[in-house]
């Protein structure tokens, strides 16, 4: 029998922007709705390129992941948005960073446009510890 979904909420990551949860726990999984490079405390899209945007969204999923009793190193499937594919290679350097040596399954895909006018967004699914 199965549990009913928990919300997770933490101050540790980005407020949700819209009418979503920062994540969702079930059924022994998390679901980890997209983060972009947003400064927790004040909203705003930290300044610098992809490489930093890169940092802060995995730092903000982290976050989420940790509040869910989970980790980066317990994800299994990874959604990966850049605003420019050309910028593939950069954003798997600072990717390969935060997973590993098991990578997660993972899709990255090129979108015309992403909240806030970002250059990347990341979300995942998580087992919990």
């Amino acid at each position: 029998m199965s549990v009913w979904p928990k919300d997770i909420v933490t101050p540790n990551a980005p407020a949700a922007i819209g009418p979503y949860s920062q994540a969702i726990q079930y059924d022994g999984l998390v679901y980890c709705s997209g983060q972009i490079a947003l400064d927790a405390e004040s909203g705003e899209v930290i300044p610098g390129d992809v490489v930093a945007q890169t940092h802060k969204a995995l730092q903000n999923l982290k976050a989420v992941l940790v509040a869910a009793d989970s980790d980066l190193d317990r994800a299994l499937k990874v959604t990966v948005y850049l605003k420019d594919l050309s910028d593939f290679g950069a954003v798997n350097a600072v990717y390969a960073e935060y997973f590993g040596p098991i990578y997660p399954a993972r899709a990255c895909v090129e979108a015309a446009r992403l909240p806030k006018d970002v250059l990347v967004e990341i979300d995942c699914v998580a087992a919990l510890n």
